[in-house]
């Protein structure tokens, strides 16, 4: 049986509510512009939390919005632009699943057709309302004969549609539950990378903070190899409001702390340090999974940077203390752990590399001495791995390659590349 996927579209595969956006764009410059948007917004949140029927919701929103055809050509330039980030790396998925990969929305086909489409989403596996216009190109109701227009659309609509196979529900509000509360669909994932409703992820099969994490527990192919929402960050004493929001906004999950407790040692995967902290060796030498340390001040003599080394942890710091290094170091972090950039490092050689979007991208650092490069290279070849691109610098005791390759592998390749001697640590960035 094929498996398919029926992903909601505001606020899960966009970030924002079309309808809502598409009100600020028809009542810009209205003198009752904020209070006609809060009344759009309170219909739209009442309707998600399933406290009023989503036609009433629905009608009530078009009846408010005064958009016109011109106005919709902006929305859809806008909604282009706000795209969930999960879902924009993960093209490829759209691509290889053209045919289960559905887009069910109480939203309107004028709109979610032309951002979708880019995507490999077919129109025929498009399902949505649609709007009725006036002769002057005003929005003026829409087709209630649609049974996405209706409480429980979307429960109609499969059940007339009559899917032959396993069905996976995506989507943030009490629309997409009610599939999974109906019995015709496998799994709901209550989608929180852009607004989480506890009315909705207390009765979700699983919580999805990114379309990453869908993939990865359903073990599909993902454009990165670990959702970054699984990657623990702690942010430790005074750290600018600015450093939390960019790494947040990035999709790791961020815990804010005054002191370094040592309860997170075992699985902190990101560190960032306000001016002042320091780190002991023993916690630091217990910190197994973390990738990456940022230090919001001159690094030297608040931690260690022999067993930063040793761990294969790289060091960010603000040696000058700028406030405009606020954004600098947690952007630093995120771009190693994204693509395995290394610029301005502490301790590790310069490297910035190209963007990877399609193939398998494999970091591996080791102690410098010599032959690793020709070790690594003989497992690629022994696997007969094609190599696309391929980056090696040293800097001190620190050796950094990184291959870009194109063939899928077997496990044992990973196996074999981890237990080369003189390996310190071995990441899989990109999978497809």
């Amino acid at each position: 049986m094929k498996n398919y996927y029926i992903i909601d579209f505001d606020s899960t595969f966009t970030q924002v509510e079309a309808l809502d956006e598409l009100a600020r764009i028809s009542l810009e410059g209205s003198p009752d512009q904020e209070q006609v948007y809060k009344e759009i917004e309170r219909f739209t949140n009442l309707a998600m939390e399933g406290k009023i029927s989503f036609r009433e919701a629905l009608a009530g929103r078009v009846a408010l919005l005064r958009a016109n055809k011109e106005h919709l050509q902006k929305l859809i330039k806008h909604l282009k632009k706000k795209v969930s980030k999960s879902f924009d790396r993960n093209r490829e998925f759209f691509k290889q699943n053209a045919d289960t990969a559905w887009i069910v929305s109480g939203g309107f086909k004028e709109f979610i057709v032309p951002v979708v489409s880019p995507y490999g989403i077919r129109e025929e596996n498009i399902y949505a309302n649609t709007f009725k216009f006036d002769d002057n190109g005003y929005i003026i109701g829409f087709d209630d004969t649609n049974p996405l227009s209706n409480e429980g659309g979307k429960v109609q609509l499969l059940k007339d549609l009559n899917i032959q196979g396993k069905i996976y529900g995506i989507g943030d509000g009490y629309s997409d539950f009610q599939l999974k509360e109906s019995g015709l669909i496998e799994k709901f994932f209550a989608f929180t990378e852009n607004i989480s409703r506890k009315s909705v992820t207390d009765k979700a099969d699983h919580v999805t903070p990114s379309f990453d994490e869908f993939l990865y527990v359903n073990q599909l192919p993902s454009a990165i190899s670990y959702p970054k929402n699984r990657i623990l960050c702690l942010i430790v004493g005074d750290v600018p409001e600015i450093s939390a929001h960019i790494l947040k906004r990035d999709g790791f999950s961020i815990r804010v702390k005054e002191t370094f407790e040592d309860k997170y040692t075992k699985d902190v995967g990101m560190l960032l340090l306000g001016n002042g902290v320091e780190i002991s060796d023993e916690q630091l030498s217990h910190c197994d999974k973390l990738k990456t340390l940022g230090y919001l001040g001159d690094v030297k003599g608040r931690v260690s940077r022999r067993i930063c080394n040793e761990k294969g942890i790289v060091v960010f710091d603000d040696k000058k203390e700028k406030p405009t290094n606020a954004e600098f170091v947690p952007r630093r972090m995120a771009d190693f752990i994204n693509n395995g950039d290394t610029d301005q490092s502490r301790n590790f050689p310069h490297l910035i590399l190209p963007k990877k979007l399609k193939g398998h991208r494999l970091l591996h650092i080791h102690k410098n001495v010599p032959g690793i490069l020709a070790r690594i290279n003989n497992i690629y070849a022994d696997n007969e791995i094609n190599i696309l691109s391929q980056f090696l610098m040293t800097r001190g005791e620190i050796g950094y390659v990184v291959t870009d390759i194109d063939s899928n592998y077997d496990k044992s390749l990973i196996k074999q590349l981890k237990q080369i001697e003189n390996t310190i640590k071995f990441r899989i960035l990109y999978k497809n």
